[in-house]
């Protein structure tokens, strides 16, 4: 057993998800035994999934409706279920919890690669987007916490010196943890910090807070600021509200509507985390990480559309692309507001450690395919990583644009291409032929992926001819 323990300890990163046993009926993981409990592992896979797109999704209610919203919403979470059951079973079949071995079996090192740079790409994309909320929203806070109507140059109101000490702080010690799963108790801390920026923008309870409520009718209200510019509500609530856009112009309407696709399709994007979460799982089966899976979607699925529903009924038309933007118009230094920004501002910053691992592993797996764990590597990867996203943080205020070609490629590819694409070829045919229907659907969901692709990067071109910027992975 010693010498089976000392092997296993000694595989290359490259092998040491493949199953060390050739047993047709049980496939077996020799990594190492998984110790995160069930709880954490929804933590982080939650906080995974959470992006800062929730902040934007009230103006993509205001676009499409409620009722399309929510449908919407339904149909992308249930894809993204669907499509990590396609890793899941394509992992216990051949033994591999790493997407860019996945890539590999199916594909050879052209598979492995276009993994490996999708994952890199997109959340290098996301944790450069966290960034920039903390370089342009902490200052803010700052100066309203201090009651500074005129900064005059002071460091600590400057965003780049601020994102700086937010990434070497907080960030970059959480980002050297050897396992994802330690990481649980930040990510429900992080999901904790939605949840209270969901319960304080709540109409109801800013209404208490910050106006004068009246009550109209069971659960419909309006308020009165004592703003110079209040912003008008829609109560009571209209057909029109339920099942059309805002915008007084059916084709802009229809425009915006359809921006609000791509928008929704990216807002679950977790599945370079789906795998490292499973090797680390306790008593990891198949299953049982679907229900985490399943359950961390569920969370968010509510999440989502309670920041997109509030946000909306309380700002109706006047809702902005940016969420936070809106509220602070009320009242700038507002106490209430002020927490609500610094829970979103401790959100995304504790995400971005999440972000950060899957682009490790596959660094590692493109860079160092048969290298053995080592501590320097590990800590010089996180560091060059966060050096380079402060850096494009910093000096390349407009790299958002780039990022949103690179988010409308590479998120279809890892959500809806990729899975069911490795799928088809993984399983062997015996067991599923090519005419299968597992097969067939798996080749469908590899066709939305390709139809959302197209439909991303059309908006994204249009933005750029019309000198806009609407299109958005919402991640």
């Amino acid at each position: 057993c010693l010498m089976k323990r000392n092997l296993n300890t000694n595989l290359p990163e490259s092998q040491e998800f493949l199953s060390a046993v050739e047993d047709k009926k049980t496939t077996r993981f020799t990594d190492f035994e998984g110790k995160t409990s069930f709880g954490m592992s929804v933590f982080n896979l939650g906080n995974a999934i959470m992006g800062s797109g929730i902040l934007g999704l009230a103006y993509a209610m205001a676009n499409a409706g409620v009722v399309l919203f929510l449908l919407l919403l339904t149909v992308v979470a249930v894809l993204s279920s669907y499509s990590i059951h396609l890793l899941l079973k394509s992992s216990g079949i051949v033994g591999i919890r790493a997407y860019e071995q996945l890539g590999y079996r199916a594909f050879g090192t052209p598979g492995k690669m276009a993994a490996g740079i999708a994952i890199t790409l997109q959340n290098i994309g996301a944790m450069s987007s966290y960034l920039y909320i903390v370089k342009y929203e902490l200052p803010l806070v700052i100066q309203a916490f201090l009651r500074v109507d005129k900064p005059a140059g002071e460091w600590y109101l400057n965003g780049n010196y601020l994102v700086i000490i937010v990434s070497i702080a907080i960030i970059l010690p959480l980002a050297l943890m050897k396992q994802l799963g330690y990481l649980g108790y930040t990510s429900g801390f992080s999901l904790s910090c939605m949840v209270f920026f969901l319960i304080a923008v709540s109409p109801l309870i800013l209404g208490i807070l910050t106006c004068k409520l009246k009550i109209t009718s069971l659960l419909l209200f309006t308020y009165v600021t004592d703003s110079a510019n209040p912003p008008p509500l829609p109560w009571p609530l209209t057909a029109t509200h339920l099942f059309h856009s805002h915008l007084k112009h059916v084709a802009s309407a229809t425009s915006q509507t359809a921006y609000t696709i791509p928008i929704l399709a990216f807002a679950f994007v977790c599945h370079p985390e789906v795998l490292p979460i499973y090797t680390e799982l306790r008593n990891a089966t198949k299953k049982k990480m679907q229900h985490v899976a399943n359950i961390s979607i569920a969370i968010m699925y509510i999440m989502y559309f309670l920041a997109a529903l509030f946000g909306y009924l309380t700002f109706y038309g006047e809702v902005e692309a940016e969420l936070l933007h809106t509220y602070s118009r009320i009242d700038s230094y507002d106490t209430l507001i002020l927490c609500v920004r610094v829970a979103v501002l401790t959100a995304v910053t504790l995400t971005v450690p999440i972000v950060l691992f899957p682009v490790r592993r596959a660094i590692q797996q493109m860079a160092f395919p048969n290298k053995t764990f080592y501590w320097p590597r590990h800590i010089a990867i996180a560091f060059v990583l966060l050096l380079f996203i402060n850096l494009l943080v910093i000096f390349a205020p407009n790299i958002l644009g780039i990022f949103g070609v690179i988010g409308a490629t590479s998120a279809p590819c890892l959500i809806f291409i990729f899975p069911a694409v490795f799928y088809i070829r993984i399983v062997p045919k015996e067991e599923e032929p090519l005419r299968s229907v597992p097969k067939i659907l798996a080749a469908c969901f590899a066709g939305i992926g390709f139809l959302f692709m197209t439909m991303s990067l059309s908006f994204i071109i249009i933005d750029w001819t019309s000198g806009t910027s609407k299109a958005s992975s919402g991640h």
